[in-house]
């Protein structure tokens, strides 16, 4: 078996699941190897790691000019809903967003390319999120988004309630996007 992927309704974010070897002693897998991700024209630089209680909803961020950074994210442990917003005036998919649920059993992955914002809700206490970016972080050039933007209707509510979302004060109290 060989890594697939598969489109999402946003242009240039997939879904990718790498190959996982499993027997009686358990599994191996390639979480990352250059040569069969080469569809995503993309070189990484930098790997993060986040740990989240449940109803941790980080996000929607993106940075932006030539710090603007394209990730490869997935979950070691836990669940997550993850979600990609097309933030590229010149896109064919500008102001769409699509999601999907991150299993560290299913091991697979999201690719958000540069030009997207991108956050995720943390469905299980100590969700272990890992994720590869092709560009270094650059505190002068972040933004986001309000995950709660009406114009995106993004179903968050659908896995947790308002009301058990926990979100810092910077993305509580973001200024509204300019569609």
């Amino acid at each position: 078996m060989t890594l697939q992927y598969k489109p999402t309704n946003v242009q240039g974010v997939y879904e990718i699941f790498p190959a996982v070897h499993r027997d009686g002693r358990g599994f191996f897998t390639e979480t990352y190897n250059k040569s069969n991700y080469d569809f995503l024209n993309t070189e990484f630089v930098q790997d993060n790691m986040s740990c989240s209680q449940k109803g941790v909803l980080r996000g929607l961020h993106f940075q932006t000019g030539e710090h603007a950074q394209a990730k490869l994210v997935r979950v070691v442990s836990g669940l997550a809903y993850d979600v990609a917003v097309d933030i590229r005036k010149d896109s064919p998919t500008y102001g769409h967003w699509c999601g999907v649920i991150l299993y560290p059993d299913q091991m697979n992955q999201f690719f958000i390319p540069r030009g997207c914002a991108h956050g995720f809700l943390a469905l299980e206490d100590n969700t272990v999120f890992e994720y590869k970016c092709d560009n270094l972080y650059c505190k002068e050039s972040e933004g986001g988004i309000d995950p709660f933007d009406d114009h995106l209707n993004i179903n968050w509510f659908d896995y947790i309630d308002r009301d058990q979302m926990i979100l810092s004060d910077k993305d509580l109290n973001r200024d509204k996007f300019v569609w």
